[in-house]
This record gives C-alpha cells, sequence and structure tokens, in this order.
C-alpha cells in the first residue's frame, strides 16, 4: 500500500466531477486512444505494446486523450476535422460525464499531418540562435493546431545534446544548455500563445544514454543532471509557464525516470513549483515492467508510475486501465493516486476550455502551409545555414556557365526534413500519397537561382550502401563544369529507417556509405568544389575542412525544412550571407565521444593523455561573407556572488557587405571548489549590422548563470575570480577582461536570474 498522496488544488467544479466518478470513469480519464493505429511503426516496439481494444469499448466511460488523431496516417484535415468534432459531440452528449477529450499531435518540426507546413529541426533552431523567431514559428504551429481542435503539441525536445552517436540528436537544440533553455522555452510561449499546450521532452537524462544508444542506461551524477540536463526544463517551467510534460525514457543510476519520483514530483512540482500534467512518453508505463523489469506486472508498473508523478498514460491505457482497476480492488494500491492524477487532467481540460466546448463548427476549409508558414520556414533555414570553410569559392560566380549537382542528396525533399516532420516518420510508409505541399529539392532550387547557367546532375552514390558505380560519372560531371555542388549527408527515419532519428544510433560518424568516396573524386578533378551536407547530426568530416585536399567550401544544412533548399540556394549564390553557427560541437571521431565544449581541464587535450577529443571545428563556430571584429570587452570588476553585473563589447563589420554577427560571451570560473567548464557561454546575441556599421552589446548577466551544484548538493555561486571574452566562438578569445565574485557563497533561489538581457546600441559607421 503506497503512502497517500495530497491532492492537488482544483476548483470546485472539477472536484465536483472527480466526486462523480466511478473507478472505471477516472481510470478512463487517465489514459489515450490511438483511433488510427495501423501496423506503421511510429513508436517504440509499437507493434507489440498495444492492447486490442475497440474504439466504442475505449470510450464507453470517456477518454482523457485521442492520440494523433491526424498525425497517424495521411488523412485530409478538413475531413478528419469533421469527424473529430462529431466524436466530440458524442462524448459530450452519450457518455454519462459528458468530458470531451483532449487530442494530442506531435509538432516539433510543424505540425506533423498531412499538407502541414514543414520547417526546419530543432538542431537547426539551435544554430539560427534566434529565440525570437523560434516563438514566432511556435505561435504559427499552435496556430494552425488549434484550428484544427487539437489541445497539446509534443514538444519541445529539451534534451542537451551529449553524444552525436545517438540517432535523436536532430531533435535537439545544443550542446549547451542555456541555448536550449532560451530557445526552447521560447517555443513554448509561441505554442502556448495560440491556446496549445506543449510538452517537454524528455524529463529528462534521455540524450546522455550510454554510448549513444537509445534507451541505454545513463550513469550521469547528481552534479550533471542538475547543472546540464535539468537547468533547460527548469527555464521552461519558471520562465515559460509550461503547462506539460513528458517523461524521460531513461534509467538513472539504475532507476527509471517514469518510477523515480525524485524528479517527477520532487524537482518538478516541489522545487520548482509545475503545476499542470505528467504525460507518459509512449509505453513508458508498461515499460517498467517489459523493458526495466522493475515491476512484476503491468499494474505494479501502473502504481510506480502514478506514485513517481506520471498523471496520463499514453498512447493507450496498457496499464492503467484494467491492471491497474484490479490492483485497486485488491488493496494493493491507493486509489487516492488516481484522484490526484485525474483532478491535474480534468484542471488542464477546464484550463483549455474543453469543458465548456459545443463542437459545433468544425473548419470548412484549412489551409495548414500558408504564406507566413513559408516565410516564417525560410528565414529560420536561411538563419540556420552554417559556412564551415570558404577559401573564396563562395558565393559562387554569377556568370558560371555550367554547375555540376552531384550527390544523393541533390534532388531529394526528403532529405531537407527531419525524422519527426510528417513526411518521413508516416509517409514513408505510404509511398503512394503525395506530400501534400511544396518543398523544392536543392537542385530545382539551384535552377531557379541560376536560370541563365547548365546545370548537370548527377547522383553518384547512396545516402546509405557501398555501390560506387555512380562515382565516377560524378567526377567526369565535374571536371567539365566551372564548378561543383555536392549535396550529401543523412536520410531521416526511424528504428533503422534511415541514417538519422530515432532508434538510428551509429558506431562511426563517418559520412554514411561511400559519400566521402564521392566527395573526394568530384575534389580530385580540380574543380572548385562546394560541399552542402544536409544531415541530422554532426559528422567527422576533419577530411573536409582541414588539409590541402579539403573542399573548397564546406556548408551545414541541419535539415532546413520544405524552404531549406532555397536557403541552401540563395546562401551560395550571395543572395544570402550565412549568419548560422554550430550548436554543437563537429567532432574529431566517434572514439572522441561523448564530448561537450563544458568540459573540465581533463576533459580536454593535456599531456597526459595521447587521444585528443578537441573537436575539429568547435561550437559557437560559423563563418559570412563579411568579417567582424570584437574589441574593447569590459565588464564590473567586482560583484557580490548572487548579484548582476554588466559587461559591454564593441562589435564592427569589417568586411564590404551586410552580415549578421552572433555575439558570444564566454566565461571561466578559474577555481571552484568542484571542477569548473574551461568555457561556458553566459548569454549571446544576433547582431545584424551594415558594412562599415559598428555597435556596442551591453549584457547584463545575473552571476546565477555561473551557479553550479556544490558538494552539499546545493546549487551556490561561489566568490572568486571569473575570466570573460567575447570571440567567434568558444575557442577563441578576440577579446577579454575578468571580474571578482565577491562577499560569501551564495545558494540560488526562485528569485535569482536565469536569463540574460542583452542591448544593443549603434556607433557609429565607418568606411568598410
Amino acid at each position: 500500500m503506497t503512502t497517500t498522496p495530497s491532492l492537488p488544488v482544483a476548483s470546485e467544479r472539477v472536484r465536483r466531477l472527480l466526486a462523480e466518478m466511478t473507478l472505471e470513469e477516472k481510470l478512463a480519464q487517465l489514459v489515450g486512444y490511438w483511433v488510427d493505429k495501423g501496423d506503421d511503426n511510429v513508436a517504440p516496439l509499437d507493434g507489440e505494446m498495444v492492447v486490442a481494444t475497440s474504439y466504442a469499448d475505449a470510450t464507453a466511460n470517456g477518454i482523457g486523450h485521442l492520440t494523433r488523431v491526424y498525425g497517424t496516417r495521411p488523412v485530409d484535415p478538413v475531413e478528419r476535422a469533421s469527424w473529430l468534432w462529431s466524436e466530440q459531440r458524442r462524448l459530450r452528449e452519450q457518455t454519462r460525464l459528458g468530458i470531451p477529450a483532449l487530442v494530442h499531435e506531435e509538432c516539433l518540426t510543424g505540425l506533423a499531418a498531412w499538407k502541414a507546413a514543414t520547417f526546419p529541426t530543432p538542431l537547426a533552431w539551435g544554430a539560427a540562435f534566434d529565440p525570437e523567431l523560434v516563438e514566432e514559428l511556435g505561435a504559427a504551429i499552435g496556430a494552425s493546431m488549434r484550428e484544427l481542435g487539437i489541445h497539446q503539441g509534443l514538444a519541445p525536445v529539451l534534451d542537451v545534446i551529449r553524444d552525436p552517436r545517438w540517432g535523436r540528436v536532430d531533435e535537439c537544440i545544443a550542446e549547451d544548455p542555456y541555448v536550449v533553455g532560451t530557445i526552447g522555452t521560447a517555443y513554448v510561449r509561441g505554442l502556448q500563445s495560440s491556446g496549445v499546450h506543449a510538452t517537454l521532452k524528455h524529463f529528462v537524462g534521455y540524450s546522455a544514454s550510454q554510448a549513444g544508444r537509445n534507451h541505454a542506461p545513463v550513469h550521469a551524477g547528481e552534479r550533471e543532471v542538475r547543472d546540464v540536463l535539468l537547468q533547460p526544463f527548469e527555464m521552461a517551467v519558471r520562465d515559460g509557464g509550461v503547462r506539460s510534460v513528458m517523461n524521460s525514457y531513461a534509467e538513472i543510476d539504475g532507476v527509471p525516470v517514469a518510477a523515480n519520483p525524485e524528479y517527477l514530483t520532487g524537482i518538478l512540482r516541489d522545487e520548482w513549483g509545475f503545476d499542470g500534467t505528467v504525460v507518459a512518453d509512449y509505453f513508458s508505463v508498461a515499460f517498467l515492467h517489459t523493458m526495466h523489469r522493475i515491476a512484476a506486472d503491468r499494474g505494479e508498473a501502473a502504481e510506480l508510475a502514478l506514485t513517481a508523478g506520471i498523471d496520463v498514460e499514453l498512447p493507450t491505457g496498457d496499464a492503467f486501465l484494467a491492471p491497474l482497476a484490479e490492483r485497486i480492488r485488491a488493496g494493493l494500491a491507493d486509489e487516492e493516486l488516481v484522484d490526484r492524477a485525474v483532478l491535474r487532467l480534468l484542471a488542464q481540460k477546464e484550463e483549455l476550455g474543453l469543458l465548456d466546448e459545443t463542437f459545433e463548427n468544425p473548419p470548412a476549409a484549412i489551409d495548414l502551409d500558408t504564406a507566413e508558414h513559408r516565410a516564417l520556414a525560410l528565414r529560420l533555414a536561411e538563419e540556420s545555414l552554417v559556412l564551415l570553410t570558404n577559401d573564396g569559392a563562395l558565393p559562387l560566380a554569377a556568370n558560371a556557365a555550367r554547375i555540376a549537382v552531384i550527390g544523393p542528396n541533390a534532388d531529394k525533399a526528403e532529405a531537407l526534413m527531419g525524422c519527426y516532420s510528417f513526411a518521413n516518420h508516416v509517409l514513408a510508409h505510404h509511398p503512394e500519397v503525395p506530400l501534400g505541399f511544396a518543398i523544392p529539392p536543392v537542385l530545382d532550387a539551384l535552377r531557379a537561382e541560376f536560370p541563365d547557367a547548365e546545370l548537370v546532375a548527377e547522383h553518384g552514390c547512396d545516402v546509405e550502401g557501398d555501390d560506387r558505380s555512380g562515382i565516377a560519372a560524378a567526377a567526369f560531371a565535374a571536371a567539365g563544369s566551372d564548378v561543383a555542388v555536392v549535396v550529401v549527408g543523412d536520410r531521416a527515419g526511424l528504428f533503422g529507417r534511415g541514417t538519422v532519428g530515432e532508434g538510428n544510433d551509429v558506431e562511426s560518424l563517418e559520412l554514411p556509405g561511400v559519400q566521402r568516396d564521392l566527395v573526394e573524386a568530384v575534389v580530385r578533378t580540380g574543380t572548385p568544389t562546394v560541399v552542402v551536407v544536409l544531415s541530422g547530426r554532426p559528422y567527422a568530416i576533419g577530411w573536409a575542412v582541414e588539409g590541402p585536399d579539403a573542399p573548397a567550401a564546406v556548408l551545414q544544412a541541419f535539415f532546413p525544412g520544405e524552404e531549406g533548399g532555397r536557403a541552401i540556394a540563395g546562401v551560395l549564390s550571395g543572395r544570402v550571407s550565412p549568419s548560422g553557427h554550430l550548436p554543437v560541437s563537429l567532432p574529431r571521431s566517434a572514439g572522441a565521444e561523448p564530448f561537450s565544449y563544458l568540459h573540465p581541464l581533463l576533459g580536454g587535450p593535456s599531456d597526459v593523455t595521447s587521444a585528443d577529443s578537441t573537436p575539429v571545428l568547435p561550437f559557437g563556430h560559423g563563418l559570412s561573407y563579411t568579417t567582424f571584429e570584437h574589441s574593447a570587452l569590459e565588464a564590473d570588476p567586482a560583484v557580490a556572488a548572487g548579484d548582476v553585473f554588466e559587461a559591454a563589447v564593441t562589435v564592427r563589420n569589417t568586411g564590404e557587405r551586410d552580415g549578421v554577427d552572433l555575439v558570444q560571451l564566454y566565461a571561466r570560473d578559474v577555481y571552484g571548489s568542484v571542477t569548473r567548464p574551461v568555457a561556458q557561454l553566459l548569454g549571446y546575441a544576433r547582431v545584424p549590422l551594415a558594412a562599415g556599421e559598428e555597435a556596442v552589446v551591453r549584457f547584463r548577466v545575473p552571476t546565477a548563470r555561473l551557479a553550479f551544484t556544490g558538494r552539499d548538493g546545493v546549487r551556490v555561486v561561489e566568490p572568486g575570480d571569473v575570466e570573460l571574452w567575447v570571440g567567434p566562438s568558444c575557442a577563441e578569445r578576440e577579446t577579454e577582461t575578468g571580474i571578482a565574485l565577491t562577499g560569501a557563497v551564495h545558494a540560488v533561489t526562485p528569485a535569482d536570474g536565469r536569463l540574460v538581457d542583452v542591448e544593443v546600441t549603434a556607433t557609429a559607421r565607418t568606411a568598410a
């Protein structure tokens, strides 16, 4: 028997509803039903996990959630909306309590539904370093969802990247928790401004899995969990007001998060004050029995999950229905655990207006890929492209008469989209169904960008496999051209279908298949070669970045979405000046992983090891078609630990064309009572500058940005010296200064600021 839980605060209306409910009606509110679930593999082990129940039986007592009504198979949005409205009316009128269902969908790269806009993947959000634009993106996605009667979106992913071998890296934002937190919180604000509840994924530790393997154990200590993995979630809860959280599949030090009250209740609710709902990642409650083996059956798994703090089982009621009812009636579990969760779920439905909705007017027409959507997709795609190297070959000459466009991703629209896009997630199972929206691949976009040039296309090789038969033809085409553009990288998919995505973890970080051979063959022709990497993870492409045989330029594109082809063409032509920066280090090799730029001294290269983990290119790196100079960094010389200090730096566009600089303020806490990272991003700002223009960027930094978990488990700011610098990446100190933190050790409280305020003031325009 569990300890009787305290019940959450709820309105009188919600409490009256609870008092009327039978046990079966309560449990029905705590589960989802997957209306369209077929044989398609769109969730881990879904073919084995779903317990067959008819829809009529599942909804006889009402239902909590309807799972992916639009996002499981290609359905016409208007027709499906008509069905949904009628079904909601049926639940109101023909079930005893008349409670409508909450509808949830995936929305990581846009609403995952047929004909809906597909935006850049979250790793591209990180490369853009533009929270304001991501907030606009979230609002646009949320508006489409709300129009279709969707109430909850399963995004954003706030897992901090720890190992690029992990297949779900393209769903993540960055390897820096502050970048993840600021951009992820912006998405939450945007989505929720449209009346759709965001859901933080995956709380917590999922991305730190052993050897980058999906669902593998996590061996992170409390300090890493607190200072790195939890930080973005805290920001989204405290600063973003997020209304839903989804648990991680992971186990941390032997305890699955789905059964860990320390995280789901102690930290999330008691420390941070979260009062929304916690939903189970798909099948994670049953996994406590079938995979983690800490529960003898699904009834015990349900009790463990409820006790820990999970409120709703998704996608179906495999554990929370009959197995839990049997356990409660046997006197082995307390029904008040159920009551606590039901109150939270009903409060969410009340907050969303579901308890008063009459569902009389479904949309008669809807455009899920409007001009506004496409404009947002284009802006974000353009901002996210990272120019890694350039020997002057870019921008391409306007008078290039013959351009060879080569590579397996040059003519493939799917290569522009991430794993959780509807096209790669669902339509891959329905090859007979058209995409339903325009997404020109790179080849088509280049034809439009260079209408007077002759474009010669050669496939060269596939993304996967060892077939080299097309490489000779590709090299021949390149040899007869003025320039060669080679488009390589990933193909996103699920559980072995593709090279990156959920379940597609890797042992090597070399480009898949024989794509490196293709690039090297083209480079050997002597034709200036530009490599475009369309991928969902950073690859070990040091051979393409360094050395005499490297291509002339390398452009990194993290799945840039439906307008990604146009964005890439615009950067290659020079119509767009690149402004993206690496949100994750470019790895040297798989053997150097896991790696984070936030490493302590002994986590990097040193004389006591012959292994070098230094990345090929560092976090924050990104070139432009102009140049920027950072100078005169100044900061308050001393500030009390727990207070706020100001730092200011001058940035000037020293080139001949307009551009956008990413001003990056870094710090190093020189000595601490526990080891500290050699570099830590404190704050950042995108600063547009005309040629010759100069500006002063002022950062107002809470010293809590330098906090860490002390030896007693309390997050503190310690007095001591701190080095500060600004540069083009974490690895280069272009201008630097220092401050002294003074006074006593400061224990961090919720009142301490988590965000850095930035002010940009243009000061002068000088000759370029």
